[in-house]
């Protein structure tokens, strides 16, 4: 097989509202939300970074100018860094940021759901595939999920999605695919259902979040009519798309946190700490007493 075009370009859609954190989002979006010491988008961010993504599009909303804000420079802080002596946070800082040019942002606005926000990047995103990464999903792995993702595409082409096992009574919960035959690192997709009644579901692996998808998506999604919700959804046009084009699956075999949900976002704060050598031993047995005390 030819060489497959690379997958240049990671599409972040972070114009949601986020009333599920109110009051805290009425002043912060939740993309901004922290979990341990970095902000959520922060974390999505380095996994597309970690495979290969060489531009980052970021699809916002109304008071979301403070996402712009925390991918520049801030000059006065590093000043003030500076006079202080403190060259590990400047370091830090410095490695955060994404290189002139490197980062761009488009604007939804009208929140006509996902498949309407990934359209809304199509000028920047051009006639190349592309990655799609939901920044509520966190992901905890030796191996990023997206760079796994990527290793497929370079064998399959087409679509990637990524999917991992969920208990199979919840499987109504989510989009869930059909298992065909195994293809490098993945395996081949049969069918896409999106939130498939009881007893009906073709598997117990659902779409966790990430995407590759081919240019021809935005043609579809322009054209694409209201679905559940009201909303554009994505799926709807990848179902469209599964017509002409085939779709593989990597699966993630790491943990995903959904941290649009309270749950997730403080089992991801819990998790992503006690990995850290600097904080777990202060938080450990804490813990432990906590959970004790509440039983």
């Amino acid at each position: 097989m030819a060489q497959q075009q690379k997958i240049r370009k990671a599409v972040f859609p972070v114009a949601g509202l986020g009333t599920r954190f109110l009051p805290a989002t009425k002043a912060v979006p939740k993309e901004m939300l922290t979990v341990v010491d970095k902000p959520v988008i922060q974390y999505v961010v380095d996994e597309a970074a970690e495979a290969g993504i060489e531009h980052f599009v970021f699809v916002t909303g109304r008071g979301k100018a403070v996402i712009e804000d925390y991918f520049d420079i801030q000059y006065e802080l590093e000043q003030m860094l500076r006079e202080r002596n403190k060259n590990a946070e400047l370091t830090l800082l410095a490695g955060l940021l994404p290189k002139a040019g490197t980062a761009s942002f488009t604007r939804q606005q009208v929140p006509l759901g996902l498949g309407h926000a990934v359209w809304c990047a199509r000028d920047i995103v051009g006639g190349e595939p592309f990655a799609v990464l939901l920044p509520d999903m966190i992901m905890s792995a030796e191996k990023g999920c997206l760079k796994g993702m990527v290793e497929l595409y370079e064998k399959t082409g087409g679509n990637v999605l990524a999917v991992q096992e969920c208990d199979p009574d919840q499987a109504h919960k989510y989009g869930i695919v059909g298992v065909g035959e195994a293809v490098g690192n993945g395996f081949r997709i049969t069918q896409m259902v999106e939130k498939p009644p009881k007893g009906t579901a073709p598997s117990n692996l659902y779409i966790n979040g990430r995407y590759i998808l081919q240019p021809e998506i935005f043609k579809i999604l322009e054209t694409q009519e209201r679905g559940a919700g009201n909303e554009i959804q994505l799926t709807d046009g990848m179902l469209t798309l599964a017509k002409s084009q085939e779709f593989s699956a990597y699966k993630f075999t790491g943990e995903t946190y959904d941290c649009g949900a309270k749950d997730g976002f403080i089992l991801a704060n819990l998790a992503f700490a006690l990995q850290r050598a600097d904080i777990r031993p202060a938080i450990e047995e804490p813990l432990k007493t906590l959970i004790a005390s509440l039983k």
